[in-house]
């Protein structure tokens, strides 16, 4: 039976004539669901699930778009937020808290031998590249990731551009995953003109050949700082992150998300020969001493030393994705998971081996009405998935390829949409640098 969405509506209604696109993050915008079928508003989250504001439960892999990484109104966490509260939320001079939880990072990430707290990723890495150009005395970067900050030196190569002075875009490069030649080129074009090559360990695709080892060489020959993008990967590969995972180093590793389980919280994190650039720049905020996230960072931390989280997810991540790969491959569907246990997406091809998002919205719509959650980009695991979750997933999804592989042909897809194919949030406009 189809799910209702009277209270929904009438939340989004209002929205729309309050908020600008409906509400202060994109990738949470109704417009990038399939519109009627999707919930728009949440009420309560737990575990691995969420209800909504009309009484609609779900099963959760957006996880907060990656944030939570042990469940929702995790108690642990809860308690030591709690406990914080008590004592006070903001003050007028630093609380102990950010110093102990600076131990705690530093006793976890490779060469974080002083730790600075911002508020959000962007903030991170664009404090991060601040760094970077001040040591270096040099300001283009070259970048390889997914492009989700929106300050103005990197905004300048997306779409949504608007309002970015225009000297930014001579002011970055891009160059692809795996591809070496073309960061070299990049050097090449701009000779002691790159401050630092900022990087994402890894999103979807696995390092090849000694890459990262590579960037890593390739910085350090032409007097760049290598700044890591950790964001989304940090407190999900590794609890030491992706430098531990994959044995390579970064000068300045920026973490988020998932090291505060929803609370806002990031981090710079590195050498002292590289954080004391700080003690000259003008990256401050009032609230990066918040005490309340920092208080939850240190349970997150102790939770997730003490019970292994982070093999939990990888173990119930590899049930998912092998077993989603197998179902949709017996009934001849083109929508593997592609990526990591922990960090995965759906690739829907059609049968010219073109990406198709009309297939995919169509599966996602099918599996959202039986009462699980995807997005149209990444797909995550947080310590609360249990086992039963999986397997309701899979008979889920087993499901929804049944009734799809009952339609004729693929080009009839679109007919059994129940609202308008999602939206793109933003797309790369410029494109990478490539060996000449």
């Amino acid at each position: 039976m189809n799910k209702k969405f009277y209270r929904s509506d009438e939340i989004k209604k209002k929205a729309f004539e309050l908020i600008p696109h409906q509400t202060g993050t994109f990738s949470r915008g109704a417009n990038t669901f399939v519109q009627g079928v999707y919930p728009t508003y949440v009420k309560t989250a737990e575990g691995s699930h969420f209800t909504d504001v009309d009484g609609n439960e779900y099963l959760d892999y957006l996880c907060g778009l990656g944030p939570i990484t042990l469940g929702y109104n995790y108690k642990p966490v809860n308690d030591a937020i709690v406990e914080q509260l008590k004592q006070g939320i903001l003050f007028s001079l630093p609380h102990p808290i950010e110093v102990e939880c600076s131990e705690e990072i530093s006793r976890i990430i490779p060469n974080a031998e002083m730790v600075k707290f911002e508020k959000s990723g962007s903030n991170a890495v664009t404090g991060a590249v601040r760094a970077a150009r001040y040591l270096t005395k040099k300001n283009k970067i070259a970048y390889c990731g997914s492009g989700g900050v929106w300050h103005d030196w990197q905004a300048a190569m997306v779409s949504r551009d608007g309002g970015v002075p225009n000297f930014n875009k001579d002011l970055i490069f891009v160059f692809d995953y795996n591809d070496t030649d073309g960061l070299e080129q990049i050097f090449e074009n701009n000779k002691n003109e790159i401050a630092a090559i900022v990087l994402e360990p890894t999103i979807y695709e696995k390092p090849e050949n000694g890459f990262l080892q590579k960037v890593r060489k390739i910085a350090d020959e032409n007097d760049a700082i290598l700044i890591l993008d950790e964001i989304v990967t940090g407190f999900r590969f590794d609890l030491g992150g992706c430098q531990k995972y994959f044995n390579f180093e970064g000068d300045l590793v920026c973490f988020g998300k998932g090291m505060g389980n929803g609370l806002p919280i990031t981090a710079i994190t590195g050498k002292s020969e590289f954080m004391k650039a700080f003690d000259d720049l003008w990256v401050s905020s009032t609230n990066n001493s918040e005490a309340l996230s920092l208080a939850g960072t240190i349970a997150v931390i102790n939770e997730m030393k003490n019970k292994d989280t982070i093999k939990s997810c990888w173990n119930q991540g590899t049930k998912l994705i092998e077993n989603w790969n197998r179902i949709v491959t017996s009934y001849g569907i083109n929508a593997k998971m592609v990526g990591y246990p922990i960090r995965m997406k759906m690739k829907s091809l059609d049968s010219k081996g073109n990406e198709s998002i009309i297939l995919k919205s169509l599966i996602l719509q099918e599996m959202v009405k039986k009462g699980v959650f995807m997005s149209q980009g990444v797909s995550f695991i947080s310590f609360s998935h249990s086992s039963e979750d999986i397997e309701f997933t899979l008979n889920v999804l087993d499901e929804t390829c049944k009734t799809i592989s009952k339609i004729d042909k693929e080009s009839e897809y679109q007919n059994y949409l129940e609202g308008d194919i999602p939206k793109q949030v933003w797309s790369m406009k410029i494109p990478p640098t490539k060996k000449l």
